[in-house]
This record gives structure tokens, C-alpha cells and sequence, in this order.
């Protein structure tokens, strides 16, 4: 695993050496302030023409319909104009709206629906000129010409103008800014990861400097004949440094780094994705020499012939297919390597992953002993130490931990320290963060004293049971604090790192797992729901060296895992109905068997079992040293 202070900022890409600067993507904003000014020019025509340029209005007030009435029987309406019921009009001397004392010549009114007809012979005895309009005029000819072809032309300009933008930017057709890839670019010249932050994988390391040394000095390759590999995949599991490690091969080599996630290829619009990919090779090969990295390969690499795959996915097989054309289409020299990353290469495509594409495949596995503590001295660079923190110590303390975790690891010890107003990190402040990642955020509960009691047991069975049998891993620690979701942990790791288990260490776990169940039923003649983890580890464990390992002699030497491609994916269990049967009955066998023998262990030390339970309901949480003192035991010899 790698470990840096932080990744690179993404930049764009500066020339060094052979190396040309890719084609800047348009500028959003000179498109922004174009649309700006023009919404300012119209909002300032519409000014201009309905606020300055308009007629000024006269006064205009309202009347009631009897005073108009009145008005026009005093000879002081000149003319009125009907719309409806509406009607409007003008009198020769100013007449006052009621209520408001607002004086004008210009008025409305509204005539009642229950009105007679008596206004009209009324409005000619006084000689009032009278005007009618209708109620829904017609529009006008120019109104109904743009209604009917405006939004027509519109669409048509609109989609001439992604034509014309489209193809400025060479970005494939109507897809326009869409199809451009958003990979990010690391300069070159910056680099914010290389080797030296990379810790515990130095054989990979050694395997991607061929890839450094072909991107400083391609000569000395091509004169012998060599070609490069086109692409390279880096496999493990999360946290074990690969984006990291690419990023160091681009920082080693000092060549632009082209970095995107295979997720951010696919959109809901068909060919967006092939889009993106087209755009970015071409980026890459105007920039070369220089390195593209996919990160999450898998999101788009999954085989097209996977069963789970129930209907066809268009855009996600056009964008795997556009990547398989590109990478057909290096040229040697052209000095474009492909890096990508997953933890799930079973599922890739075989096309993606045959020689002429992705032609190495590099395994990333979690560090050992001494790579973690590499690690952990990259990540401690920074951080002051006290003078008891043995960083190899802790490096034993977390088999399986990888260099995401180790990094949590220092920040959580260095948070602690904090906290506490230290001036440096202790050993102390690593154990704890230690035990706050693998047994969780310790938790404040009321428990009854029977409830500490039964968990007190139950602790006491795992822990007493990791003394007695033969290949078990050391007891480091044992709790009845609550922490995350257990009730009480029991803590064992082992003194060197393995990579390979012997069927006596399986069994050993089995029995340990269920030490707990075995206490409870050995103390109170009942179980409670506290074994439930422990039953999911038997059960697998069981199942594992049943069907995967072949350590069932019934079953024999035989491989039924269904973890492979070709199974897992096309979900056909690769075994009869009666071989399930007996795979269920020798898995049973297996937990039975070991439970006897837990069983056998705790009543031949029932007086251990009890001191350890009242230990621990003493003091809470007991150490190695303590436990061994409490039972009287002696470290076994762990079995390979």
C-alpha cells in the first residue's frame, strides 16, 4: 500500500520535454457572458419601448354605475366606450371618484347583469357619443405567425447552434459538451505521488519501473524489438494502494496522468459514454507520452455474456466496446499506457483483459508484518512519536490491515493524543486506536448484573478456549465493555502473518467460535442470541473446508466454491442435489464435532472458566498477561 499526504492537484498538464499540452476544452464562459448580454439588451429594449418611449396614460378613476348615470343626465359625459359590460368614457369636468377625492375627466364603470335597457335611449338623449369593441379581439397577424412558427425555429437554431459548437470541439456530434471526457489531469511537472510514498508492495513497485523507464526512454526498447505493455491492471483488494501506485508510476515518469473513474463513462443518453472515451484517448495521444488511469474498471468492463445480466445494457456495452477499439488502435511509439484498477477481475470481459489490451496483470495483496510497518512509518513522517511507540510492534498487533487502514490508524492515535492535551503520540494512544478500528466506538450501556455475568461467561469461554487448543491464535485481550455491536469482544491475532491454513488451525477457530455458546450452555444449561456472529463464522469456516477446500473425506478432494465466473454469475449450483446433502450434513459434522470438543475442554476446566468470569467482571477488560496469570496457562505453540 502507498501512502501520501494527499493527492495531486489536478492542474492542466504543462509541456516538458516530448510531451504537448492536450487541446484545452472550450471556455464555458465566454458562452455564459454571451447569453448575459443578450438578456440585458432585450430587458433594456423592453424598457425603452413600454416604459420611456410609451404615451404617458391620463388619470383614470372609477364610478359607481348609478353615479354615472347621474353624470350623463347633467350633460357631462362627451363620449363612452363599451367592451362587454365594461364601459369607459370621458366627461367634460372633472368628477370625483367617491371615497378617494381623486379628481379626472377619464373613467370606467361596470354595468350591473340585472340592469335594464334603458341606458341606451338615455345616452342619446344627451347626446353621448357611443364606442363598442368586442370582448375577444383577434390577434394579430404577425402574433399568430410567430405563435405558429416561433417554437419550430427556435428548436431548429437551437439545435444548428450544438451542430456548429459540437463540432468546433470535436466533441461527436449533437452530443456536444456531453461527450467530452472529464478525466482529471495531474501536471506533470508537480507530482504529487511517487515511489517514495509508496510502502509494503515493493515487489509491485518493481514490476511498473519497467513502465517508468519506457516513458523516459522508450529508445531503449524499440532498438531491441520490445513493445511496452498497452495496459496494465492493477487487482486487489480495496485499500492496498492502487490508484495510489498509478499515480506514482505518472509522478515517477513525469509525464501527464489522465485520471477517471470507469462510473463517470456512462450516462443515460446512448453513446455519451463511447463518447467520452474517443474524446479522451485523443487527449491522451496529443499529450503523449503519458498515462490513463481507470479506476473501478468493472463498473464498465463486466462480461457481456453474464448471466445475472438480464436485459441489454446499450450504453454500457457501446462505451466497453469503444475502449477495446481504442486500445486496437495504439500504435507502437505512441507512448499512451493504460493503467486501470478493480478488485473484481473475475467479472471483467475476456476481451478486455487478452494480451494486446490489457496485457499484465499486477496483484496487489495486503501487506505483511514489515510492510506494515513501512507503512506506518510513512504515514508517521509527520506525526510526533513518543519515545515507547514501537512502530513494528503495532505492525504485528494488525494482521490483515491494509495501508487505508494503517493510515486511519496513525490519525485515530493522533486524535486521541489530542484529545487527551498531549504533546506527542504514545503507544498508548495506538492501542487504543487500535481497538476503536477493530472492536468499534466503545459504548455506555446499563446493563443488569446478570446481564455481565452471562457475558462475563461467554467472553471467558472464547478467551479460555484460545489458551487450550493446540493452533489457535494468541488471546491479546479480553472485554465485557460494549463495543460497536458487541457486547463483549474477545481479541486474538496471530504472531507472524499466514498465508496458508492448516485444518487443525480451522478447527481451532471453529472451536474457539464457539467457546462462548459452549460457556453459556455449560454454566446456565440455556443459550442466549449473544452467539449469533460467532454461529456465522462456524458456518462459514465449516462451508469453506467443505466445498472449497476439500478437507471432507466423504466429499473428498473435490471444488465446489462458487466464487468463479463462470458459477457465480451464472447462478447454476455446480453440484447435484445429493451432493448438496452431504455437503450440509458434513458441514453440521464438522461444527458438531467441534462443539463436543469445546464442550469437552470448558467441564475439564470449569475452575479456570470461573476465575477468568470473575476477573473480568472485576476489572472489565484483561490483557494478555493478565489472562495468563488468572487461568494459570502457558502460551501454546501456534500450529501451522
Amino acid at each position: 500500500m502507498a501512502a501520501a499526504p494527499g493527492p495531486a492537484r489536478p492542474t492542466a498538464p504543462r509541456p516538458s520535454g516530448a510531451a504537448k499540452a492536450p487541446v484545452p476544452p472550450p471556455n464555458p464562459l465566454r458562452l455564459r457572458w454571451f447569453w448575459i448580454t443578450l438578456l440585458v439588451l432585450l430587458a433594456a429594449n423592453l424598457f425603452i419601448t413600454n416604459i420611456l418611449l410609451a404615451p404617458a396614460q391620463p388619470t383614470t378613476i372609477t364610478l359607481p354605475y348609478n353615479v354615472f348615470k347621474q353624470q350623463v343626465a347633467a350633460d357631462n359625459v362627451v363620449t363612452v366606450t363599451t367592451t362587454g359590460d365594461a364601459i369607459t368614457g370621458v366627461t367634460k369636468a372633472a368628477v370625483e371618484e367617491p371615497g378617494t377625492g381623486t379628481k379626472a375627466t377619464h373613467f370606467t364603470t361596470q354595468r350591473p347583469s340585472f340592469a335594464d335597457d334603458s341606458l341606451e335611449p338615455l345616452l342619446e338623449q344627451h347626446g353621448v357619443t357611443i364606442n363598442a369593441k368586442p370582448e375577444n379581439p383577434p390577434i394579430p397577424f404577425w402574433e399568430q405567425l410567430l405563435l405558429s412558427f416561433g417554437p419550430t425555429l427556435l428548436i431548429v437554431f437551437g439545435l444548428m447552434y450544438l451542430i456548429r459548437r459540437s463540432a468546433s470541439a470535436g466533441a461527436g456530434g449533437l452530443l456536444g459538451s456531453f461527450g467530452q471526457s472529464r478525466a482529471r489531469v495531474y501536471d506533470a511537472e508537480r507530482p504529487g505521488t511517487t515511489f517514495a510514498d509508496v510502502a509494503g508492495i515493493d515487489e509491485v513497485k518493481e514490476e511498473l519501473e519497467e513502465l517508468v523507464d519506457f516513458l523516459k526512454e522508450p529508445q531503449k526498447y524499440e532498438r531491441l524489438g520490445g513493445r511496452v505493455p498497452k495496459g496494465v491492471l492493477l487487482i486487489g483488494p480495496p485499500g492496498t494502494g492502487k490508484t495510489l501506485l498509478a499515480r506514482a508510476v505518472a509522478g515517477e515518469a513525469k509525464v501527464p496522468f489522465f485520471s477517471q473513474s470507469a462510473s463517470e463513462f456512462v450516462e443515460a443518453i446512448v453513446g455519451v459514454g463511447a463518447s467520452r472515451v474517443r474524446d479522451l484517448f485523443d487527449k491522451a495521444r496529443k499529450a503523449a507520452p503519458a498515462i490513463i488511469f481507470i479506476d473501478e474498471l468493472d463498473a464498465i468492463g463486466r462480461s457481456r455474456s453474464s448471466g445475472l445480466r438480464l436485459g441489454s445494457n446499450d450504453e454500457q456495452e457501446q462505451t466497453l466496446n469503444q475502449i477495446l477499439t481504442e486500445m486496437d488502435g495504439f500504435e507502437p511509439g505512441t507512448g499512451v499506457i493504460v493503467l486501470s484498477a478493480t478488485n473484481r477481475a473475475e467479472i471483467l470481459d475476456p476481451a478486455l483483459t487478452r494480451p494486446g489490451r490489457f496485457d499484465r496483470r499486477v496483484t496487489l495483496q495486503p501487506p505483511d508484518r514489515r510492510g506494515r510497518a513501512a507503512i506506518l512509518k510513512i504515514h508517521a513522517a509527520n506525526v510526533p512519536l513518543g519515545p515507547d511507540v514501537d512502530l513494528d510492534d503495532i505492525a504485528g498487533r494488525t494482521p490483515g490491515l491494509v495501508g487505508a487502514d494503517l493510515r486511519n490508524l496513525v490519525n485515530e492515535a493522533a486524535l486521541g493524543a489530542a484529545r487527551k492535551a498531549e504533546t506527542v503520540v504514545t503507544s498508548a494512544d495506538f492501542y487504543e486506536a487500535i481497538d476503536r478500528i477493530l472492536l468499534g466506538t466503545e459504548r455506555h450501556l446499563m446493563l443488569s448484573q446478570s446481564d455481565r455475568e452471562r457475558i462475563a461467561y461467554h467472553e471467558s469461554g472464547h478467551a479460555l478456549l484460545g489458551l487450550l487448543v493446540p493452533g489457535a491464535d494468541p488471546v491479546r485481550k479480553v472485554t465485557i465493555i460494549p463495543h460497536g455491536g458487541a457486547l463483549g469482544v474477545t481479541v486474538q491475532s496471530p504472531i507472524d502473518d499466514r498465508f496458508n491454513y492448516g485444518e487443525d488451525y480451522l478447527r481451532a477457530r471453529i472451536v474457539g467460535a464457539l467457546g462462548g455458546r459452549g460457556a453459556e450452555q455449560l454454566i446456565y444449561g440455556v443459550v442466549s442470541t449473544g452467539a449469533a456472529n460467532d454461529l456465522q463464522q462456524v458456518t462459514m469456516i465449516a462451508r469453506e473446508m467443505v466445498v472449497r477446500w476439500g478437507m471432507s473425506a466423504k466429499i473428498g478432494p473435490l471444488a465446489f466454491a462458487e466464487d468463479g465466473q463462470s458459477n457465480a454469475l451464472s447462478m447454476v449450483r455446480p453440484y447435484s442435489e445429493a451432493t448438496a446433502r452431504e455437503v450440509d450434513l458434513e458441514i453440521k459434522r464438522i461444527a458438531d464435532e467441534c462443539f463436543a470438543e469445546a464442550m469437552r475442554l470448558l467441564t475439564e476446566n470449569r475452575n479456570r472458566l470461573d476465575a477468568l468470569a470473575r476477573a473480568l467482571l472485576d476489572e472489565d477488560s484483561l490483557g494478555e498477561e493478565q489472562i495468563l496469570s488468572v487461568t494459570g496457562l502457558k502460551r501454546v505453540q501456534v500450529a501451522g
